[in-house]
This record gives C-alpha cells, sequence and structure tokens, in this order.
C-alpha cells in the first residue's frame, strides 16, 4: 500500500531523518515508538506531505507522491491524520466540525454528511456529544470527535501523531481504546505513541526509530521481548524502569512521587497500582531508611514492570550498616512496617557488594 524508499528530511543545518526505508501493507497497525527528537513525527508528516521531503520516494499505491505530476491532495484524502492537538473549530458544534470534510472537499449533501456524523460519533461514543460545542468537551473526548472527524473522509490509512500526549491520565484510556476498535476492523493506521502496552497489544508491527532512521522493525514481541539491536533493548530496558537517586534527607519528594506516577501511566498500570508504589516507597524511605543511621544518605529508588507478567517490583539499594527495615515476627513492628506487609506480596533483602538491596514485589 505505501513504499518509502532512501526518505531524508533536513532543516537548515538538522537532518532529522536520513534514509528511511519501509513497506506498510492494506489492514496493518504500526506503531512507530523512540526517543524524543528521533523524527517520529516528521516522517509521518512527510508521508501526507504537510512536510515535504528532502529526497527519497513514497509511493502510494503505486503513485509516486513526490511526482510534481500527481494530484496530491486526491492522495491526501486516502490519507487522515490525527494530531496531538485536537484543532477543532470552536465556532462550530461537534457534528458540524465532523460535517465540514465531507461537505466541502468530497462534494457531499448536508444530509448524507450529517448522518455520517452521527454514525461516527455513535462508534466513538459521543453521539449525546453531537449538539455540544468543542469548549463543552473534556481533552479525550475532543480526541474522540477529531478520530470521527477524519474517519468522515473515508481514508484508506489513518496516522495518529501522539494521539493521547496532550491528555490527562485519565483520558488516555478512552481514546486509545477507539483505536484498538479501529485496529480490530482492519483499518490501515500508522501510531507514532509512547504508550507501550497499547503499541505491543495492537500493533502487527513496531518501528523503533533512532539515528534519523527506522532503526529495528519486527513484531510486538520482537521488539519488546527479543530486540536486536543495542539501541533498541536500551530504550525498551529504560522505559520499563524508572530510577531515582536521594543524596540528601531534603530530596525533592514531590518530584519523585510524580516520576512514579508519569512511569506507571506510561506502563498502563492501575491507579491502584500507581498509588501502592508510592505508598510503600513513602513508608521505607520516609519513616524506616532515612530515619536510621547518620547524616549521609545514599538510596537508589528503582521501580521496574515486567511486561510479559505484569510484576511490579520496587527495588531499594542504600548504604550504610547492613538493615533489613522488613525483618522481624510481627510483634514489635510499627505501622509502616505493617502497611508494606500488608500491600507488597512478597519481600527480599539481600546484601550486594556491601550494600543494602531491598526488593518488593507489589
Amino acid at each position: 500500500m505505501i513504499s518509502v524508499k532512501h526518505l531524508s528530511k533536513v532543516f537548515g543545518d538538522t537532518t532529522v531523518l536520513k534514509d528511511v526505508n519501509a513497506e506498510i501493507q492494506r489492514g496493518e497497525v504500526i506503531s512507530i515508538i523512540g526517543p524524543s527528537g528521533t523524527g517520529k513525527s516528521t516522517f509521518l508528516r512527510c508521508l501526507n506531505l504537510l512536510e515535504r521531503p528532502t529526497g527519497g520516494e513514497v509511493t502510494i499505491d503505486g503513485i509516486n507522491l513526490l511526482d510534481r505530476k500527481t494530484d496530491v491532495y486526491k492522495l491526501r484524502q486516502k490519507m487522515g491524520m490525527v494530531f496531538q492537538s485536537f484543532n477543532l473549530f470552536s465556532h462550530l458544534m461537534v457534528v458540524e466540525n465532523i460535517m465540514l470534510g465531507p461537505v466541502n472537499l468530497l462534494g457531499s449533501g448536508r444530509q448524507e454528511a450529517f448522518e455520517d456524523a452521527m454514525r461516527l460519533l455513535a462508534t466513538v461514543g459521543l453521539a449525546e456529544k453531537a449538539y455540544a460545542y468543542p469548549d463543552e468537551l473534556s481533552g479525550g473526548q475532543k480526541q474522540r470527535v477529531a478520530i470521527a472527524r477524519t474517519l468522515a473522509m473515508h481514508p484508506e490509512i489513518v496516522l495518529f501523531d501522539e494521539p493521547t500526549s496532550a491528555l490527562d491520565p485519565t483520558m488516555v484510556s478512552e481514546v486509545l481504546s477507539v483505536v484498538r476498535k479501529l485496529a480490530d476492523e482492519g483499518m490501515t493506521m500508522m501510531v507514532v505513541t509512547h504508550e507501550m502496552k497499547f503499541a505491543r497489544d495492537v500493533s502487527t508491527r513496531v518501528f523503533f526509530m533512532d539515528q534519523g532512521i527506522i532503526y529495528e522493525e519486527g513484531s510486538p514481541k520482537q521488539i519488546f521481548e527479543e530486540p536486536k539491536r543495542e539501541r533498541t533493548r536500551g530504550f525498551i530496558n529504560k522505559i520499563r524502569t524508572y530510577l531515582f537517586e536521594i543524596r540528601s534527607r531534603t530530596f525533592d519528594f514531590y518530584a519523585m512521587n510524580s516520576g512514579i506516577e508519569e512511569f506507571g501511566r506510561k506502563q498502563m498500570l492501575t491507579p491502584k497500582q500507581i498509588n501502592n508504589i508510592q505508598l510503600v516507597t513513602e513508608e521505607l524511605l520516609m519513616n524506616q531508611l532515612l530515619t536510621k543511621g547518620g547524616d549521609a544518605v545514599d538510596i537508589d529508588v528503582n521501580v521496574g514492570y515486567a511486561e510479559e507478567s505484569g510484576e511490579v517490583a520496587l527495588t531499594l539499594t542504600y548504604g550504610g550498616s547492613l538493615f533489613n527495615p522488613l525483618e522481624g515476627d510481627g510483634s514489635d513492628e510499627d505501622l509502616s512496617v505493617l502497611i508494606v506487609k500488608r500491600v507488597a506480596r512478597m519481600s527480599k533483602w539481600e546484601s550486594d557488594a556491601g550494600r543494602n538491596k531491598l526488593r518488593v514485589i507489589l
């Protein structure tokens, strides 16, 4: 369906895309992941000429998109795009936002466009909001309207540029549910995303982009469990681990808690799981480790998530004399220890190279 050969894009002195090559077949769901600034969004924008490539070739159904003779507007109708921001017209009702493209660009009659818009709103769960204005909607609802507006143009492929990045955590799942539904219906999609669980569960293939190229591609199982290349392995390991270093008793507790929450959201953990991580971390740090020993503080907080098993582990590595805060028979334990033991499924303490290492499975 889409063939990309030696695609490049240069902005001034900065080369964003170097040599991108890809083949996308009809019905595939391609998730594009990778570090920030590696050209993921630029790649999508080059596919529908929102950015004109510096070099290379993009062919859609055998037609060269970059040929000056190509009717770009007609070809673009095959390719819808959903952006990070919703780009809805605030002075138009929801149903009017969706009708606008079909009436003005496809030549559809208003009644036909209205009926199709209502059908699509029902598909994304927002039929009751047809006569509302965008300012009356939540962020998640606005993005679902934006998806319906894109579908109203009857595209053959939909490009999603981080569709959940502008949303509060509580709204992410409702948008991803709509995208999952489209995948189940066989829509061809390319999704730039930081939602790794979504990429693994929904994709037929995953592109890992780095250094301006598709550094590695493969099935979700291969990319997330058996990556072949070093940078891919480093990225996958990094996104599944959160590390916070504590070197002072006056450390930024709120920054640590915020980091744990952000990590949990990216791994699609439930609010209860995230709360349990924060609770156990606080009890062990504030009521155990930071109340023991002298002035020197040397604690590493590591939160890990094993996607295959769903296991969440909190590992605290700390200096000082050997000390297991969870040791004892329960008869003289304080409240913080009881709280941790009630939440944890299991725990293990050991001495590792002269340092304490406490691992708590939640």
